[in-house]
């Protein structure tokens, strides 16, 4: 199953009753495996979670740690970026030059790095490990 068959078929489950606004994300590992996320809102608005977040969820539970590749897709005019926090998310896991592709249930696709998803990222780096 490619990315964009996962995330498409994902998105399908996402529990959207409020915003009506169906999100699914798909991610890749360097083993190959593919993990799959869809929103879901609660009727406390800010306790909803995004769908790169329930993909990167199932990774770890699954016991990797690192993506090579994700696709986001949701039914907009414009391929929709992940938020701010997936953006920060997204970045904990992969490297700068990963590619993400956001993409529109019409077929519309917009490619972008981690890099240039979110410049300036705040990383390990900036932490006082010493």
């Amino acid at each position: 199953m490619s990315l964009a068959d996962a995330a498409r078929a994902v998105r399908e489950n996402a529990y959207a009753p409020y915003s009506q606004f169906k999100v699914g994300a798909a991610l890749r590992t360097p083993s190959g495996a593919i993990y799959a996320g869809c929103n879901v809102e609660n009727v406390a608005y800010p306790e909803g979670t995004c769908a790169e977040a329930g993909a990167i969820a199932a990774m770890i539970a699954a016991g990797e740690t690192e993506i090579t590749e994700a696709y986001v897709i949701a039914d907009s005019p414009a391929p929709v970026p992940p938020c701010g926090g997936c953006r920060q998310k997204l970045r904990e896991f992969a490297k700068g030059d990963v590619k993400i592709t956001m993409a529109t249930t019409d077929g519309k696709t917009q490619v972008i790095t981690v890099t240039d998803l979110l410049p300036g990222a705040f990383t390990n780096d900036h932490m006082d490990n010493g």
